[in-house]
C-alpha cells in the first residue's frame, strides 16, 4: 500500500510550495517506505510514498499519462483484484500499457470512463485524479472504506491525504477540536462517525463516495450502496454461491510480487482464508504458507473463559495449522511491550484508539513484517454474516443503541460537568444512531426482527467494521505492512446482506451459512469453534501498568487532561479494588477496565503530542 496528499489552490502559485508538500507526504513515509515522489503545476501538488507490491520498476507514482492535450496524474493508495480484466478491456477499447501494475490500469480506467470509472473497479482504493486541463481533481475511495481518505478546505486550498497527520503537517491547518470533535472522543470513541474527521473542518470521504473539485467547489457522490431485495436463492445454491464467492476473493487477493502470508488465530474466518491461500500456494509450487498468531505472556495461566471470549486460540492455531501444512509463527507480546506501544498506537492512529488491542496489533505487525509485506485477515465475516453476540441477543436487538457500546453512557460521570454539559454524550449518541439508522435499505413487507436485524447488520457494516478496518489499516501501515481483507469483497458483502436470517444462522450457529459453505475444506471441530475475537492480554500486570500511568496523569497539573475530566471520579476508579466495566465490555468485546484507563492514557498523549487546541 501507499500514502497519498495532495493540494489544490487557486490563488497561490504552487510551484513555490513544493516543500510543503513534500512535508506532507513524509509524515505518511511508513506507510510507503519504499520509493517517493511529487508532482507539481501551478495549480495542483500531489505527493505520493509507496509500499512496493506490484511491478517494482514500472508503477511508481505520482503516475502521469497525456491524451491529445489532457494531462492525467495520479496518485492511488490501494489494490485492484480485478486488474487483468480491467486491463483486456482498456486494451479493447485501445488503451496500451507500459507496465502491468494496475496503478496505470487504474488511470487508464479514470481516462476512460470518467468518474464512473469507480463502477469497475473490485479491490481496496483511495485515490486522486487531477485533470491538468480541465483544472479538476477527483478523489475516490472504495465500498467498504478499507483505504483512508481525510480532506479539508482552508480558503482556496483543498488538502487530501491518506492520514489526518499529513493534512495536519500543512501550516493551514490548525490542530483545533470543538465540541462535535469532543462528542467523538468522550462520547462514541474509540469508533468515529462515518465522514467525521474529528478535528475542526476536516472530513473524511465516507465509503463508496467520490468527490470532484473545482473552480465551483467541493461535490461529492455517493457511486455504491447496499440494496436490498428479495433473497431468491435455495439454501443449497446460497451455500454453494457463498463458497464460490468467499474462495474467488480470497484467491483474487494473492496477487503480488512479494511474499504473502496469513493471520491465523483458529476460528472459522482467519481458518478460512488461510485454507484457500494454503491450496493456492500448494498448487502453484511455492512451498508451505506462513502463517501468524499472536498471544500475550502468562495468557496461558490467566486466561478466563467467558461469553465474549470462549475459549483461547493457542490449541486451535495448532490444529490448523498442522491440518493444512502451514509454517507457523508464533508472536507472544510482554507487558511492558504492550504498555510502551500505546503512545505508538496513538501516533499511527493520529486520535485516541483501541487502547492496547491497537498496540497489540502494531508490536504483531512488526515482527510479520520481518518476514512477510503482504497478510491476509479475517476482518469483517463477523459483520457481514452476523457473528457477534449482539446479533444472537434479545436484550442486544432491542437496546436501541449501537450494540458494541451499551455500557459507555458509564463513562459520562467521568467527565466534567461543563464538558458534559457542551457534548451532551446521550443526546449525541442517540443522534447519531438515529441518523444511521435513517440511512437503512429497507425491504417492505420483511418481518420486524428480520428487519431489526437489517438493521444491526448495516449499524456493523457502516460502523463497527470501519472501526476495526481504521485500526488494521493505521496499524498495519504504520509498519509497512498490507493487510487484505477478502471477507470485504463488495460482491460477497451484497449478496450476504440479503440472505434471510435463517439462513445465515443455520444449524442454530453464528455465521451458520459459512460454516456450511466450508464443509470440507475445513475440519468439523473447526468449523463448530464458537466466535472469539482478536485476543487481549489477561495479564494483571496490564492493569497495575495503566492504571500507574493515569495515577501519574492526575497527579500532573500540567496534564491536558485533566480539565476535561472529574479528578475525583477517576481518581476514585483508580483507587478502587475492583474495576469498573471490568465485567462487561464498555466498547466492543475487548475493551473492559483496564482499557478504560488505557484509553484516557491514550486521551491524555494525543492531547499533549498533537498540541490539541480545544476551542
Amino acid at each position: 500500500m501507499c500514502g497519498i496528499v495532495g493540494w489544490i489552490d487557486w490563488e497561490q502559485d504552487l510551484t513555490k510550495q513544493r516543500p510543503v508538500i513534500v512535508k506532507m507526504a513524509e509524515t505518511l513515509s511508513k506507510r510507503g517506505p519504499d520509493a517517493s515522489g511529487v508532482w507539481t503545476s501551478p495549480r495542483a501538488l500531489l505527493g505520493h510514498h509507496r509500499l512496493i507490491v506490484v511491478d517494482p520498476e514500472g508503477g511508481g507514482q505520482p503516475m502521469v499519462r497525456r491524451r491529445g492535450d489532457e494531462t492525467f496524474v495520479i496518485v492511488y493508495n490501494g489494490e485492484l483484484y480485478n486488474t487483468p480484466e480491467l486491463r483486456q478491456a482498456l486494451e479493447a477499447r485501445g488503451h496500451a500499457f507500459r507496465s502491468h501494475s494496475d496503478t496505470e490500469v487504474l488511470l487508464a480506467s479514470f481516462m476512460e470512463w470518467g468518474p464512473s470509472c469507480v463502477e469497475h473497479l473490485n479491490g481496496i482504493f483511495a485515490f486522486g485524479v487531477w485533470n491538468e486541463r480541465d483544472q479538476s481533481l477527483f478523489l475516490a475511495r472504495d465500498r467498504m472504506g478499507v483505504k483512508p481518505l481525510f480532506c479539508t478546505q482552508r480558503g482556496t486550498a483543498f488538502l487530501f491525504g491518506s492520514e489526518l497527520k499529513a493534512l495536519l503537517a500543512h501550516p493551514a491547518v490548525e490542530p483545533v477540536v470543538d465540541a462535535e470533535g469532543l462528542a467523538e472522543i468522550f462520547a462514541l470513541g474509540p469508533s468515529r462517525t462515518p465522514g467525521h474527521g474529528v478535528f475542526r473542518g476536516v472530513s473524511e470521504v465516507r465509503p463508496g463516495y467520490s468527490l470532484v473539485f473545482d473552480r465551483n467547489g467541493a461535490h461529492s457522490h455517493r457511486y455504491w450502496a447496499l440494496e436490498s431485495r428479495p433473497h431468491e436463492d435455495d439454501f443449497e445454491t446460497t451455500v454453494a454461491k457463498v463458497r464460490e464467492l468467499v474462495g474467488d476473493s480470497i484467491e483474487r487477493q494473492l496477487v503480488s510480487d512479494v511474499p504473502v502470508c496469513t493471520l491465523l488465530s483458529g476460528g472459522l474466518d482467519s481458518s478460512t482464508i488461510t485454507a484457500f491461500t494454503a491450496n493456492a500456494c500448494k498448487n502453484d509450487g511455492k512451498g508451505p504458507l506462513t502463517t501468524f498468531s499472536v498471544d500475550y505472556a502468562e495468557n496461558d495461566r490467566y486466561f478466563r473463559s467467558n461469553a465474549f471470549q470462549p475459549d483461547a486460540d493457542a490449541p486451535w492455531v495448532k490444529r490448523v495449522s498442522e491440518f493444512l501444512g502451514t509454517s507457523h509463527h508464533h508472536v507472544t507480546i510482554d507487558t511492558p511491550q504492550l504498555v510502551d506501544a500505546l503512545a505508538d498506537a496513538v501516533r499511527a492512529r493520529d486520535l485516541p484508539g483501541m487502547a492496547d488491542v491497537d498496540a497489540s496489533l502494531l508490536l504483531f505487525c512488526r515482527e510479520i513484517k520481518k518476514e512477510a509485506t503482504v497478510a491476509l485477515s479475517g476482518e469483517c465475516a463477523d459483520e457481514v454474516f452476523g457473528g457477534y453476540p449482539w446479533f444472537h441477543n434479545e436484550e442486544a436487538l432491542a437496546a436501541g443503541t449501537f450494540p458494541w457500546a451499551r455500557a459507555t453512557r458509564g463513562r459520562e460521570r467521568l467527565l466534567t460537568w461543563d464538558l458534559h454539559n457542551r457534548i451532551r454524550p446521550e443526546e449525541y449518541m442517540d443522534w447519531r444512531y438515529g441518523e444511521t439508522l435513517a440511512e437503512v435499505p429497507r425491504l417492505p413487507g420483511e418481518d420486524p426482527l428480520e428487519s431489526r436485524r437489517r438493521e444491526m447488520s448495516y449499524l456493523n457494516i457502516t460502523w463497527f467494521m470501519t472501526t476495526l478496518l481504521d485500526r488494521k489499516d493505521r496499524m498495519s501501515m504504520a509498519t509497512g505492512l498490507e493487510v487484505r481483507v477478502p471477507f470485504c469483497d463488495h460482491r460477497l458483502v451484497e449478496y450476504v446482506w440479503n440472505i434471510p436470517w435463517a439462513m445465515k444462522a443455520c444449524d442454530g450457529q453464528a455465521k451458520g451459512i459459512l460454516r456450511r459453505a466450508m464443509a470440507g475444506v475445513l475440519p468439523g471441530d473447526v468449523l463448530a469453534r464458537p466466535k472469539s475475537p482478536y485476543p487481549k492480554t489477561h495479564n494483571p500486570t496490564y492493569l497495575a501498568a495503566v492504571r500507574d500511568q493515569l495515577k501519574r496523569i492526575l497527579d500532573d497539573p500540567s496534564s491536558p487532561l485533566l480539565p476535561l475530566i472529574d479528578i475525583i471520579a477517576v481518581r476514585n476508579l483508580v483507587q478502587s479494588d475492583a474495576v469498573a466495566f471490568d465485567r462487561r465490555p464498555w466498547f466492543g468485546q475487548l475493551m473492559t477496565g483496564a482499557q478504560l484507563f488505557a484509553y484516557l492514557v491514550q486521551v491524555d498523549l494525543w492531547l499533549r503530542e498533537y498540541r490539541v487546541l480545544i476551542r
